[in-house]
């Protein structure tokens, strides 16, 4: 006989946040947001943390490299979407962790009896204004000099001319040696009004550089997101199909952490992936998407280091309308959180949640977290931006940008799914829709940080743990959503406003 669930599956749009007690201490500049991405031991910390809860989704409309950066330099993370050739993610995820770091091994090497050609061929190729100039042309060979825009002039000087007869020679360069600390690499680099400082070991050998571009970088954006060698840290989204030939590609590259891309995570082949990412690679791997308490304990069993939650409940996913498989998302969250509190109570691993989709609302997140979730996961929202990598257009007198389910056709994900075939989708999933356009990354979600911190003082909480702990939700009517908008006001048009 089947099993039954009559309770209803709620959404997010029908609970709201009751206050507590704010105290003078509880304002949102004293709010803190990390919270841990991968499994971790009680008394433990976890090996990555996010500094906001903030993830993007695994869609090709969403998280390129651009998108990766842009939201890692907020303190988030991309999943980098893996409907694309091995070779192109991997390059994605190469570009994201090359971005920046402290200690960085030189990529842009030639010899001195090279030409100002080889220059100018290598910036066109790795896009890098710094070259460095070895005795063997290698990244660790006898430092003879740095060749940078300055020594050069490209409109006037022939292309032939050797190298050696430019460059900045070794004997004029300030150098840190092998064994600096980052911090005093940095105050060498200031103190000389430097943009590049090359790292050499005693025999004169080029061991790093390290650049100003970097530190300049940290401080304009303290929360960033990085790893032990100040690059970005990124994720990347992998199939049940091709994951033996996928995910070492992407750890070669420097991927911090893999999820399996799926629409319904509760299936032997993310068992098999799962454990095959832990028998071989020592690299982290979230699964899913579930719903319930049963799929949450097969993935955790599996070895996932981070469970992803919900079906159906994305924008422009219609999984429940063509399959008639889902769940409303804070129905899936609330259960889902029941059972990870349950697991961490008999074995002392504690398992992040990420809730992914049905968002529609800035405080959709903040119910989420309250819930027990650990970080969200958006596509809607972060799609909307700039720094996604789909094209801004302008429809009738309003810009949007393009926006497209993995479960569509135009996304080509045939891995994704086992209803298909290598040419086309027996039915899709998802659609092919626009956005409104939003601007920038940044000023859109400092916006909406500073909602979940003013929301979260509202409920008496300084982070993420005493939110969960302290947050009373109530159920609320139909009537009261309607009541929680504007009503019974004549709204002013943007025609007859104050500039108007």
């Amino acid at each position: 006989m089947a099993t039954y669930y009559m309770e209803p599956s709620r959404t997010f749009s029908e609970f709201l946040l009751i206050p507590n007690l704010t105290t003078k201490a509880c304002t949102p500049a004293n709010v803190k947001l990390k919270t841990p991405l991968v499994k971790f031991n009680k008394g433990e910390e976890p090996a990555i943390s996010l500094n906001i809860p903030f993830s993007s989704a695994v869609m090709q409309a969403v998280s390129d490299d651009g998108m990766a950066i842009a939201l890692a330099r907020s303190g988030g993370i991309s999943f980098i979407f893996g409907s694309q050739s091995i070779e192109e993610q991997a390059q994605m995820v190469r570009k994201v962790k090359g971005y920046k770091a402290g200690f960085v091994v030189s990529r842009s090497n030639l010899k001195p009896e090279q030409s100002l050609s080889d220059v100018l061929a290598l910036k066109e190729e790795t896009g890098h204004s710094t070259v460095a100039i070895t005795d063997d042309g290698t990244a660790n060979g006898k430092l003879l000099g740095i060749v940078t825009g300055r020594d050069y002039r490209k409109s006037r000087d022939p292309l032939d001319r050797a190298i050696s007869e430019f460059m900045t020679p070794f004997e004029k360069l300030i150098y840190g040696k092998s064994g600096i600390s980052l911090s005093e690499a940095n105050n060498l680099i200031w103190d000389h009004k430097l943009n590049c400082l090359p790292i050499v070991d005693d025999n004169g050998n080029l061991d790093t550089l390290v650049f100003r571009k970097d530190y300049d970088e940290h401080k304009e954006n303290p929360m960033e997101l990085l790893d032990k060698n100040k690059s970005y840290i990124v994720g990347a989204g992998i199939n049940t199909k091709d994951y033996t030939e996928r995910v070492p590609a992407l750890v070669e590259a420097g991927v911090d952490i893999l999820v399996i891309d799926s629409s319904d995570g509760y299936s032997e082949w993310q068992h098999e992936t799962v454990q095959y990412v832990k028998q071989n690679f020592d690299v982290k791997i979230g699964a899913g998407n579930v719903v319930d308490r049963e799929g949450f304990r097969y993935l955790v069993e599996s070895g996932a280091d981070f469970i992803k939650v919900g079906i159906g409940g994305g924008s422009i996913c219609i999984t429940r309308e063509q399959k008639g498989i889902g769940r409303g998302q804070a129905s899936s969250v609330m259960e889902v959180v029941e059972a990870r509190d349950e697991y961490f109570r008999e074995t002392g691993t504690y398992i992040p949640i990420c809730s992914d989709g049905g968002i529609v609302h800035d405080y959709h997140v903040t119910l989420a977290l309250a819930m027990g979730a650990d970080f969200v996961m958006l596509g809607r929202y972060f799609a909307r931006f700039d720094e996604s990598p789909t094209r801004k257009l302008k429809v009738g007198n309003n810009f949007v940008k393009e926006y497209w389910g993995e479960g569509s056709n135009r996304a080509r994900n045939w891995q994704r799914y086992d209803t298909g075939g290598k040419s086309k989708l027996l039915f899709e999933e998802g659609v092919d829709s626009y956005v409104p356009y939003a601007g920038s990354l940044q000023e859109n979600l400092d916006k909406t940080l500073g909602k979940i911190k003013s929301t979260m003082c509202n409920c008496g909480s300084l982070t993420l743990d005493e939110l969960k702990a302290n947050a009373r939700i109530a159920l609320v009517s139909a009537t009261s959503l309607v009541e929680g908008g504007a009503h019974d006001v004549i709204l002013k048009e943007s025609s007859l406003s104050e500039e108007g």
